[in-house]
Formats: structure tokens, sequence, C-alpha cells
């Protein structure tokens, strides 16, 4: 049911079980999956997440910054045909967009799928969970300073299509000085976390 869409009446003929046995088992399934899964994966960073993300970071020359955030089509091969157009890409290929923030160490801390329809980064943001978080005030609390200047609230790194938002660190186009090229490659490197999470999960 998880992996094709499928409804109960389409198992219940394969698995020849009752109905209610199926979705009591469904429901058993998902619930080990997620007794499994919360209390490391996709749940926000507690404090001592925090400050293991800070160090890190901090040590990297980004003080402040607690992830990379990036957003990538997954190709959907055995998509309910009943939701044939609502999900797809650019490209017309079915597929569903995932957004997700990871740590240097591949750790997903937030991962949103699903909105049905051609999304990119940019307008995927306007329903993001975590955006929604900065909007009401309830992200991290995080004080840094930079250039004897003290900073508070807590940055994602981020590609171009974000926008120019004090919560994400974008690199700088067209760096022209050896200090802003520095920075962008520095930027750019430490940005590939997400993107390495997203190519182990394309391998999965």
């Amino acid at each position: 049911m998880l992996a094709y869409g499928a409804s109960v009446e389409q198992v219940d003929e394969i698995a020849r079980m009752e109905k209610s046995t199926i979705l009591e088992y469904l429901v058993r399934f998902c619930d080990a999956v997620e007794n499994l899964y919360m209390r490391e994966d996709l749940r926000k960073p507690m404090p001592r997440d925090l400050q293991r993300l800070l160090q890190k970071a901090e040590a990297q020359g980004f003080p402040g910054m607690i992830g990379s955030i990036d957003c990538i089509h997954v190709p959907w091969k055995n998509f309910p045909t009943a939701w044939q157009g609502d999900y797809g890409n650019r490209k017309g290929q079915k597929s569903i967009i995932l957004e997700a923030v990871a740590s240097f160490d591949c750790w997903v801390w937030h991962a949103f799928f699903g909105v049905a329809g051609s999304h990119n980064a940019l307008n995927m943001l306007g329903q993001s969970p975590v955006f929604n978080d900065v909007l009401r005030g309830h992200s991290p609390q995080v004080t840094y300073q930079i250039n004897n200047t003290v900073y508070s609230g807590a940055y994602y790194l981020a590609d171009g299509i974000y926008p120019r938002r004090i919560i994400f660190v974008k690199t700088i186009p067209n760096p022209q000085s050896e200090e802003e090229k520095s920075f962008a490659a520095f930027q750019k490197g430490y940005r590939k976390d997400v993107e390495r999470c997203f190519g182990i999960l394309q391998a999965c």
C-alpha cells in the first residue's frame, strides 16, 4: 500500500487478509518506523544537537549555521494513476519534491515531502515548516559573533534560488576579490552536505 499507493481493496486479494487486518498492520508498521527513527532523524535539533552543529560549523568558518537547505525532485516510478496530473517536474516527468535540511554528518533533521504541483525551492519555501517556524519566531535561538558584531538567530546555507533573507547565507555571485572567491568556495563546499544526502537517498 505504501509503495504503490494501492487501496485496501487491491491488497486484500493479493494478501488474502481482511481489510481490517491489513489496515491494523499498516498502522503497526508505520508506528514501528516512527518509533525506530524519530528519536534521531526527522526531528528538530535538541540543545545538545544544536551545540554539536554549531561547534562544527564554527570550526569550518560559519558561526551560527545549523545546516544546509535544498530541494530535489525525486522520480516517482510507482505513482498512483489517480494522481496523474498532480505531481511532476518541469520536464513532465512524474516526481515528488523533497525539501531537506542536512548536517555535516548526513543527519537529516527536516524533510518536507509531497506538495502537489510543479515546484522549485523558491515556491516550496512558502509552505515549508522550517520557514513558517522562522516567521512565527520559533526558530532555534542562537547568538554568535562575526567581526566584533553580535548576531542572533541561526541560519542555513542555501543556493542562489533562495530569496534574500537573513536566515539564508548564499554564495557570492561573480566573486572578484580573493576574499570573495575564498568565501564562495567555502560556502559551496560546505553546502554540499545536503546534496550528499540527496545522493545517498537516490542511490538507495
